[in-house]
Order: C-alpha cells, then structure tokens, then sequence
C-alpha cells in the first residue's frame, strides 16, 4: 500500500549477485566435481589432437580435407558438454521419472539396427545411418539406460524405506530390464557391448546390497552362456578367429593378427617421450587400422611415448576415482547405484581398449571413453558425467 504523495516503499533485502550465487556453498557449479570435469575435458583434448593425427593423412578417409575427422570430433565434444550441464540441469531425480520411456527408446533404436535401417560397420551390424556422413550406434545409449533403468527398479522400496536391500522380485525385474536389449545386441552380433553390459549388470547388483547368491548365480549362468553361444555358432567367423589370434598371436600374423602385431610395434617403438605428435612413423605409414577408433590408444604410445600414453591412463583413474567417490558419498540409493554401473563400465571400457593394444585383451572393437573418435561413444560418455555430476550436485549439503 502507497501513501499519497510518497513513493512505494522497497523492501531493504540485499540481493546477492551474480558472481555470489555462482560462488555461494549451495551452488550448483560451486558443487560440480571440477576435478573430474577437468581430466575428462583433458581427455576429450588429448582425443583431438591424436584423432587429427591419426587420420589427417588418410584422404580416402577424409575425402581430401585433412581437418574432417578433427572438426567432427570437437563438435562431437562440444555436443557431449551440452547433453552433460543438461543432464545435470535436469538432474538425475528428475531423469528417473522419464527412465522408462528412455529405455524404451533405447531397445527400439538398437532393436532398428536389426531391420533394413541398420548398417553393418566392421562385421558387426551395430549402426544406424542418419545421411550425410552421420550414423548412429544405439548400443552406446543403451549402456546408460539400463544402468538407469536397474537403478530405479532396485532402489524404488530401498528410498522410499520399505526395505533395507532389494528382494528377490526386484533383482528378477531389474535382470529382465537388461535381458532384452542385450539380447538385441548380443544378435548383431556386438561381443564387445555385451561384456561392458554384463560387467553393469553385476556392478549394479553389488551396489544395491542384492543378496550375493545372485551375483555367484549370475556368473555362473554367464560361462554357460558363454560355451551355448560357442556351441550353437552365433558368433561370427571373424570374431572366433580374434580370439584364436589372441590365445596364439603368431597364427596369422598378417591376417586376424595383423592389428594387434602392429599395435604392439606401435606402442613399442614410442620408448619413454615418443616420437612426436604427428611423426610416429607407424601412424603416418597407416600401418594400423582404425587407428582413430579402436586402436587410438597406439597414437598415444608411439607419439607421446611411455609418458604420454601414461598420462591418458592417469586421466581415466581420475575419472574413475571420483565416480568411485561419487557413489560412495550418494545421498540415495537410487544415484549410488547408478554411479557404480557407470563406474564399472568405464572401467572395463578402458581396460579392454587398452588391453587390446597390449596384446593382453582380445580384441573387441570397444571405444575407449573419451579419446576414441565417435559421436556416439562420446556424447554416452559426457551423458554419464552428466549422471555423475548431478548425483554430486543433488547430495544434501551437510554443515
């Protein structure tokens, strides 16, 4: 109410500024996890100049234009940001309420990669081509959906303290959410995608207090599995014979062994600093395949040497370390066992990628997160920091 003749009165409440609420303790950019934002921006950096390295010679790859795959892989980074401060936006309490029909779309997309829409890349048929140079691969996505999806179904009576651990009917419900977009998967066929999944799926049951009956039942149901896949011949040729090539590198060191015998010589020949970035001899000579993808890990190894390639490694355990400290310190259960499925899988990622260079690990043709060229792994992996990130963000500020 005015009184006539004056003007209105303001309430003398100090308002703070812009630079204050960005700094202040409850802030949501003042409670991201910057050192895990930093090693994975680091990473995406390192990915573009060994990316660029990598194919800049390449012209039947880059049509004549040296600077196609770096261009590409740091709008790829840029679009992974934005889905990750979005995610984080949204924030992950909010995301849960949308997981079923992000899962839903996730098995639709990698259930069309079986129709004529899918594209077969590498002799797996994992793609789906979107025109103008663009393709898609849906199991990257599925990787987040079904560790969102196990999540909600085992953490739904656990937050809500019904129960103190999932029963036997949610770890049955939360089983068949990954049962049918892993058996898409495992009919592309992709081996690869399916053991990071599997790898979730028991990361995810460790993480919500499930009995340890299942995750013994589990394990053993995967090895006979594994010899009914063997035995009933779905694997592919080309997939039996990376494996027979991985037990005896010397049985065909200039066919299914090739990539691996010219890994190693590439990580081998970088020594202690390497040869420079752009001058490894076996990277300019395209002596290994799909050097920008699958084997990104040998640039690394031969350009920046023992010290380079080390720093990468050092990079994804920060990584990991933090989301290791995100989901122990989670404020529900729902997010720490969200956080675990994504732990797991860049850990195993990252171990089979490089693995594989080393000779150590079959080769599977799995990205290695954050470096590898690829929209796809790219923007799931900046969607999981998103994850991470808003798990953090959302934790109850204690005094």
């Amino acid at each position: 109410m005015t009184l006539l003749g004056h003007p209105p009165v303001r309430r003398l409440i100090p308002e703070r500024g812009v630079w204050s609420r960005l700094t202040a303790r409850d802030s949501v950019v003042r409670r991201l996890d910057w050192v895990m934002l930093l090693a994975a921006l680091a990473l995406s950096g390192i990915s573009t100049l060994l990316v660029y390295s990598a194919t800049r010679g390449r012209t039947e790859l880059t049509h004549g234009d040296p600077s196609y795959f770096l261009l590409r892989n740091i709008l790829n980074t840029g679009i992974g940001l934005v889905l990750a401060f979005g995610v984080v936006r949204l924030g992950h309490h909010r995301l849960r309420g949308a997981v079923p029909l992000l899962y839903a779309a996730s098995v639709l997309c990698t259930a069309a990669v079986l129709t004529p829409l899918g594209a077969t890349i590498n002799g797996a048929r994992s793609w789906i081509q979107l025109g103008g140079g663009f393709s898609v691969q849906p199991s990257e996505f599925t990787k987040v959906t079904i560790a969102l999806g196990m999540a909600m179904v085992l953490a739904a009576r656990v937050d809500s303290g019904e129960q103190r651990h999932p029963d036997g009917r949610a770890v049955v419900r939360a089983l068949g959410v990954a049962a049918l977009p892993t058996l898409v998967i495992l009919l592309m066929p992709d081996l690869g995608s399916v053991m990071v999944l599997v790898v979730i799926v028991l990361a995810v049951l460790l993480a919500s207090g499930a009995s340890r009956r299942w995750l013994l039942g589990l394990l053993g149901a995967g090895v006979a599995g594994c010899l009914l896949v063997w035995q009933l011949g779905i694997l592919d040729t080309y997939q039996i014979n990376r494996f027979a090539a991985f037990a005896n590198p010397a049985l065909d060191p200039t066919g299914v062994g090739y990539n691996t015998n010219q890994a190693r010589i590439a990580i081998g020949s970088g020594g202690l600093t390497g040869s420079g970035l752009f001058h490894g001899p076996q990277t300019t000579g395209r002596f290994v395949p799909e050097q920008q993808t699958d084997f990104i890990f040998t640039v690394a190894g031969e350009e920046l040497g023992f010290i380079g390639a080390g720093a990468v490694i050092l990079l994804l355990g920060v990584v990991l370390w933090r989301a290791c400290r995100i989901a122990r310190e989670a404020g529900d259960r729902y997010g720490a066992i969200t956080a675990a499925g994504i732990v797991a899988w860049f850990a195993f990622q990252s171990f089979e990628n490089i693995g594989m260079t080393l000779g150590i690990m079959p080769v599977t043709g799995l990205p290695l997160p954050f470096v590898s060229y690829g929209g796809s792994s790219m923007f799931a992996a900046w969607i999981a920091v998103g994850l991470l990130q808003s798990i953090k963000v959302q934790r109850p500020v204690t005094a």
